[in-house]
Order: C-alpha cells, then structure tokens, then sequence
C-alpha cells in the first residue's frame, strides 16, 4: 500500500518490504516476480494530476484560435480612427513626454489626467513613443490584447478542462461581440480584462501544487489590473481567493497564508503607483481627474469607486458631484442599441444583463453559462476536494456571478461596455460546462444539461435577434430550427454506445447554432467605424451613429488659431472631451477646464488669473452649448473663470464658438 507517498512492493518469499518507483495515485503489490496489481487509492488532499500533453492536432487547434483572433481583431482597425478622443489625447500626450505617459496625463502640460489610473496609457503611449502616434499604433495594440487573452484563456481551461474545451472557450470569447468592440478600441477595459485574465491563469496554475509563488503573481496582476481601471479591475479577486481556498492541495492554514501572501503582492503592485502620486508635490504633478481634492484614492473610493455603485454622495467618500451620478441628474443620455438604452438611467435589476444594449453586447452566451454552473457543481458534487473541474467552476462561476451582479445593481455611469469584464468568464463556465455534459452524456443529467446549454441558447439568440428583426430577419428563424434539431438529435443519440459518431455530430451542429448570433454580432461590429464615448454593438442603424457621444467637432479655422501659438497652452477649454478634439487636431497642449464634467476644483480662478498673466494660455474658447443655464449636463461649470475672462477679454466668433485672445486684454 501507499505509504508517505511512495509505492511499497512486498516479496512474499523473502519477508522483506523494498520501495519503488513514486507513483501517488496507486498501490504496488508483487504478487509473484512477474505479476503487479495496481489499486488506486483516493485522498482528498492529493495535488491533481498534471496537465495532460499537448497532441499534434491540439497545438493546430491552438495556433488556428489565435490567428483566427488576431485577423479578426486586426482587421481594418484603423476605421475606428482616433477611437475615444478623451483616451486618445492622452497617448498622444504620452507619446511625447515621460511625465504625461506616467500619470496619464490629458495634455504634454501636465495640468491634468484623465479620470483613469494610467496602464492603459502606459501602453499605447510606449507605442506611439516607438512607431509614431496614431491611429495604428495606439489601436494595434489593443488587438494584441485581446490575441494575448485568448491565449491565457485557452490555457486555464486547458489545465481545468483539457484543449476541446480551452479551444471552445477560446474561440467564444473571440466571437463574443463587447470583446470585438473594445479590443478594437482605446478604453482601458481591454487591458484591465487582459490582467483579470492574466490573474485567473495564475490561480489555476497555483491550485495544481498549491504554489504560492503562483498565488503570488496572481495578486501581481490584479494590482496592475487596479490600476487599470481600480475597482472593476479587482472583481475578479474573491472568486481566486475563494477557489485556491476550497481546492487547493494543502492544509487549510498554509492556503490562508498563500492568499495573505497572495494579497500583499497585491498592494505592492497596485500601492506604489498610489504612493508615488501622494509623495510626488502636487504642485509639480497633474490634478487627478475625477477626484474633489487631488487625492488618487478619492477617486478611487467616489467618482469611479462606490460613488458609481451607489449612485449617490455619502459623507464617508465626499464624492465629487460628476455627470449623472445621482438620481435627480438632469442629464441623461439615450444612445442605446436601437432604442433600447445605453447610458444614463436604465433601470437596475436581474434583467439589465439580458435587456437594452447590454443584451446585446454580452448575454449570448450567460443562459448557457449559468446552465453550465449549476451543471457542473452537480455532477462533481462528490468529487475530492481538490477536484479540478469543480475548481474551475467555482473560479470562473464566482467571476461571473459577483462581476455580473456588480453591474445589475450598478446606480449610476453604467456603460454598457462594461461587462467585457466578465466575458471570459462566461466563455469558460460554457466550455467547462459543455465538456463536462459531453463526458456524462450516458447520464440524463449530462445530456439534458448539454442539450439545455444547446437549445437555451438558440432560443435566446432568437429572441436578440427578435430585438433587430429588419437585420437578416431568416437568420433568427435558422438559428432556433437548428438548434431545435440539434438537440433532438442530441437526446436521441448521445445514450447510445454505438451512436457516438451520430451524438458527436449533433453536438457540432448545435454548437455552430449556437454561436452563430454572437458571431453575426461580432463581425457585424467590426465592420462598423466607432468613435466616441458610447460605442455600440452590431449593425449599422440609420438613425444613429455608433458611440457618437462625446465626440467633440473641431473647427478648421479654430485648429489653424491654436496651431499658430507660441504660450504653454494654446487654449483652455471647459471639460475634457472637448479639449481631446483640440488637442487631437491641433497636436497641442490645451487646459481641460474642470476635467471630465466640467466640475473638477482645477483650476481656481486666481490659478487661471496666473497662469494668462504668465502668458501661459493662448485662447479662451466657449462651446456653443456651455452658454445655456447650468452648463454640461445642468451642473455648474467654473462660471467665476468665464465671467472674468468676458470682463477683461474681447470676444470674437469662430463657427459656433466664441473665442477670447487671453493675449490681447481689452482696452
């Protein structure tokens, strides 16, 4: 028998016990000189097996994912143009000095940063360093990010599920349409998913041999997933901590000390960026955007933390008042997916996921995840505790659920784009799930499992699909009719032995129906240009322009003004978005007046004073929209900056804009 792990041959002739070869999962008894009987004895505290070996077809699968993904992602990626021009101003900025690419900052001046942590930046502002910036080199980029997360996707499934269902998931996620918009994109939700991603891989890694060291690098990457996109980064988190503590092959107190570990690599990773914005004088940094009193963990914990959450102020954060963040906001937008909604105040609940823009930008595949959730902790009910499969879903089933829940209940800013930070998860739950039903199919629990993962998910393509009826309206009605067959074909073959070519078949069929609405979505995605602060999903609808909110138009004539300066500035600008467009254009520094919203304490007036008399800013220029009652989105703007400017300055009309030469007072 097994003893302190090793194998034990006993010689009955001689009396006397010699060790053998380690082999942790069996027994060794020499019956006779030529005869072993080998018994496998189960422990619940024993490492998995190891990953079992690439085969020749499984490496083709795996370079064909990845090829698939990067033609796809690839693919004609400059129509996005400059993408997000708030993002996009910072890479330029970046691109051209160390101090703006460090802190993200909106403009080569250093005044301010977007309201985002700067990793994303980091990357594009290191490739427009290297190649130049524009459009290419900051969105090619993000193409290789998604590239890369597939690659780490298929590789935690592979060592949960084996390669057909890492390829499976793979190819899911590919196809899933939030991915193809955003990886396509300049946000900072590609990278943060990247790291999430990164940070899952190294849980799974870690739960093989309860490696801390692998532990450890998860916490590595979900610091730098912090810092991001901060909060939304780290979702992920209980879902790692939650599985290397139930299934990890060690004791109890050394998977607590892993995780402890595992957490101080983590504020390690994410703190030095915190406290380098703390330590670094304020007075020689750029304001922190979005935050009421520069301070990087006020944003953090308000404007992109619970204040989003919550939807509201509360005394504990001092929320900085931002666009849309309360109930009673005056402002909303409505550039949602064919009517249905996208930004401002959709309605919160179980059913966001699955409604409006959301619906289509990620729930194709979430009946089928679910489904497959439930599945698999019912079939791997009495598996050991370190059971693998189980652990995986546990893994990605806690990302899945805590990630989506965050976002059903979310108050206020809720983007539709947003879920990209669950969608590898789905993917796996579904591969995992729909490996585990194909290996029980001669159960009806297997195979109905398999063939309710199938056939809920036609029907709910057609149902999406239902939602955009004038778009290929016979492709809906094909999807269900397959998916139907499929999964009768299913049940009537996948019991039977000697059906397992026929069961094989249908399951390939059912999974083609299956993906086919994401896919049509995904494609349909990226042969549509997106630009701006909202970009949508899908087809081309004539009445509305995918993400053209928060796109600012620029004025040749304006451009031509602030090109010809010589002052640190050439202009100042109520909020962000619109000092992007100038910068953009103009391949100037422009001071975003408030930031974002307009509501950011910088600069105060006696600053602003300062710096036109320091002849550092060329020209004031007021928007046609910032002249109505309560400016941006009914808040109040810094009324004080442009009152004086209007007393000392003489206005001249440029297009729509009226435009003060801070150089020339009046007389």
């Amino acid at each position: 028998m097994a003893i302190a792990g090793r194998a034990v041959s006993i010689h009955p002739f001689s009396g006397f016990a010699c060790g053998s070869q380690v082999r942790p999962r069996s027994t060794c008894l020499t019956v006779s000189v030529t005869t072993t009987l080998e018994l496998p004895v189960p422990t619940s505290d024993e490492p998995p097996e190891a990953t079992p070996p690439r085969r020749h077809w499984d490496r083709i699968g795996f370079a064909v994912l990845l090829l698939f993904t990067a033609a796809t992602y690839l693919w004609n990626i400059t129509i996005n143009g400059m993408g997000n021009q708030f993002y996009a101003a910072a890479a330029q900025a970046g691109s051209k000095d160390w101090e703006a690419l460090l802190f993200g900052s909106l403009d080569t001046q250093n005044f301010m940063t977007v309201d985002k942590p700067p990793v994303s930046q980091w990357v594009m502002g290191l490739s427009g360093q290297i190649f130049g910036f524009s459009s290419a080199s900051m969105l090619i980029p993000e193409a290789l990010m998604a590239v890369a997360t597939v690659a780490l996707l298929y590789a935690a499934v592979r060592r949960v599920s084996g390669p057909q269902a890492a390829l499976l998931a793979g190819f899911a996620f590919a196809l899933t349409p939030v991915a193809a918009l955003m990886f396509r994109f300049n946000n900072p939700d590609a990278v943060m998913v990247l790291l999430m991603t990164a940070a899952v891989y190294c849980g799974v890694r870690a739960l093989e041999r309860a490696s801390a060291r692998w532990i450890a690098l998860a916490g590595v990457a979900l610091g730098f997933a912090f810092l991001a996109k901060m909060l939304e980064g780290i979702m992920v988190m209980p879902a790692i901590g939650l599985m290397y503590l139930i299934a990890a092959p060690n004791g109890f107190g050394r998977r607590v000390l892993h995780l402890l570990g595992a957490l101080a690599a983590f504020l390690i990773s994410a703190g030095w960026f915190v406290l380098l914005t703390v330590l670094w004088p304020a007075s020689s940094r750029p304001y922190i955007a979005g935050s009421a009193d520069n301070n990087f963990m006020n944003l953090v914990l308000g404007y992109n933390g619970f204040g989003r959450v919550l939807g509201k102020n509360t005394k504990m954060f001092e929320l900085n008042p931002v666009v849309g963040a309360a109930a009673d906001t005056p402002f909303e937008v409505n550039h949602g997916h064919h009517g249905f909604g996208g930004f401002g105040r959709d309605s919160s609940g179980l059913t966001r996921l699955f409604t409006g823009e959301f619906g289509f930008e990620i729930s194709w595949l979430l009946p089928a995840a679910l489904i497959a959730l439930v599945l698999v902790l019912g079939l791997r009910g009495r598996a050991p505790r370190t059971d693998l499969v189980r652990a995986g879903a546990i893994g990605f089933g806690a990302w899945m659920l805590v990630d989506g829940l965050v976002l059903s209940y979310m108050k206020s800013m809720v983007h539709p784009y947003y879920s990209l930070s669950f969608a590898p998860a789905i993917c796996a739950m579904v591969a995992i799930g729909g490996g585990e039903a194909w290996a029980r199919r001669d159960t009806w629990l297997g195979r109905g499992g398999l063939v309710a993962m199938i056939l809920g998910t036609g029907v709910w393509s057609w149902w999406l699909l239902g939602r955009n009826a004038g778009w290929f309206p016979a492709m809906r009605w094909s999807i269900l009719v397959v998916a139907v067959l499929a999964s009768v074909a299913l049940l009537v073959t996948a019991g039977a032995p000697a059906r397992r070519r026929l069961a094989a078949a249908a399951v390939g069929v059912g999974l083609l129906s299956a993906a086919f609405g994401t896919a049509a979505y995904s494609f349909a995605t990226v042969l549509q240009p997106h630009e701006g602060g909202m970009p949508l999903v899908g087809p081309a609808s004539p009445d509305e322009k995918h993400g053209g909110w928060g796109q600012d138009v620029d004025d040749p004539r304006l451009d031509a003004m602030l090109k010809a300066t010589h002052t640190d500035f050439s202009a100042a600008i109520d909020r962000s978005s619109a000092a992007a467009t100038l910068e953009l254009s103009t391949d100037t520094a422009v001071m975003a007046i408030g930031g974002f919203g307009g509501t950011d304490p910088a600069p105060t007036l006696g600053e602003f004073e300062q710096d036109v008399a320091n002849h550092r800013i060329g020209y004031y220029v007021v928007q046609k929209d910032d002249h109505r009652p309560g400016g941006f989105g009914g808040r109040t703007p810094h009324a004080d900056i442009a009152t004086w400017v209007a007393a000392h300055f003489t206005p001249t009309t440029v297009g729509s804009d009226t435009v003060y030469d801070l150089t020339a007072p009046a007389t």
